[in-house]
């Protein structure tokens, strides 16, 4: 990744940061999903080989039941994180913000008509930014429970 040259410049600092904090936390979501999924797939696939392998009942059972209960763990851990639901809204983030710097010092795009190129590009961020929190915030209510409609028939 090609950093901005030194500066002072507040709304670049921003960009590099903005930038460098979701490819982090994505690359770090998609590391987290990807080792529960592989424990969750390894977990599910051991069960079925347990049955072939000769041991006392009662192990078997434990064993079979520890690894069902790991699975829906895992699950519940997943779906409550939402790795990678969050792992791929950080990453569109990051590549969108890279499209803005490389647009901004390439002076393209919109930034080559615009009257104050700078102004535009803090605009821009601040756009992308608020764009993903308001994903992400509306990623961790739990869905709305529909109540039955008046208009349902009725048995």
């Amino acid at each position: 990744m090609a950093a901005l040259p030194p500066t002072n410049d507040p709304t670049l600092e921003r960009l590099e940061d903005q930038i460098n904090w979701y490819d982090q936390k994505s690359s770090q979501q998609k590391r987290y999903f990807n080792v529960l999924k592989i424990v969750t797939i390894v977990a599910a696939a051991t069960i079925p080989f347990l049955t072939t392998v000769p041991l006392e009942a009662k192990l078997s059972q434990t064993i079979t039941s520890a690894l069902g209960a790991t699975i829906v763990v895992i699950e519940g851990i997943q779906q409550l994180y939402q790795l990678q639901t969050n792992w791929i809204l950080y990453r569109s983030t990051c590549e969108s913000l890279r499209h803005e710097k490389y647009l901004f010092l390439g002076h393209a795009g919109p930034y080559a008509a615009a009257q104050d190129p700078h102004s535009l590009l803090a605009e821009r961020i601040e756009s992308l930014v608020s764009q993903e929190h308001a994903k992400w915030a509306s990623g961790q209510q739990a869905p709305p429970r529909t109540a039955p409609s008046d208009s349902s028939p009725r048995t």
